[in-house]
């Protein structure tokens, strides 16, 4: 038997948004500072040109998000993102691991970062579902713009990994 859906009041609703909205804003948070040592260590220049042009999007993000705890009436809070900080983390020990070898350490920063991207993107995109819900146009519109900046440098990424494995053919 399929269990009624029951719709969420406006209070659910905020605390879910709020919630959410401060986990990823911990995670971009977290990750912007990692973005200059991750360029740093791209081979690429094209990789490297890559990671701070996301790094100024992520600061644009960040901003954006720092908008909307304003137009809730709240502030950032210390959200538990202990589970992207651990995917975070994770990325740059892997691209650290690849020290001797800048085709793989290449790799790895493009693989991580598509995932990370991937992983913002969909956040994004269910907050602003849940904005929608809230009725804030103002609020949607700006996770819009997030959601569209990540799909953006995630397609980005994938372009450029295309372009480095048929270079390196």
């Amino acid at each position: 038997m399929i269990a009624e859906i029951k719709p969420l009041d406006q209070g659910q609703l905020l605390n879910f948004f709020t919630d959410h909205l401060n986990r990823i804003h911990c995670a971009k948070s977290h990750i912007v500072k990692s973005f200059p040592a991750v360029a740093d260590m791209a081979h690429f220049d094209d990789i490297r040109h890559a990671v701070l042009e996301t790094k100024a999007d992520v600061d644009k993000q960040i901003a954006r998000m720092e908008q909307i705890f304003k137009l809730c009436n709240c502030t950032p809070s210390e959200a538990p993102c202990l589970g992207m900080v651990a995917l975070l983390n994770e990325a740059f020990v892997a691209v650290k691991e690849q020290v001797g070898d800048p085709q793989l350490r290449d790799m790895a920063i493009l693989f991580y970062l598509q995932n990370i991207e991937g992983l913002e993107a969909t956040s994004f995109q269910i907050l602003k579902l849940t904005a929608e819900r809230l009725d804030n146009p103002q609020i949607s519109q700006l996770l819009q713009e997030n959601y569209d900046e990540s799909r953006e440098d995630r397609a980005l990424l994938v372009w450029l990994t295309e372009k480095y494995l048929s270079a390196t053919k």
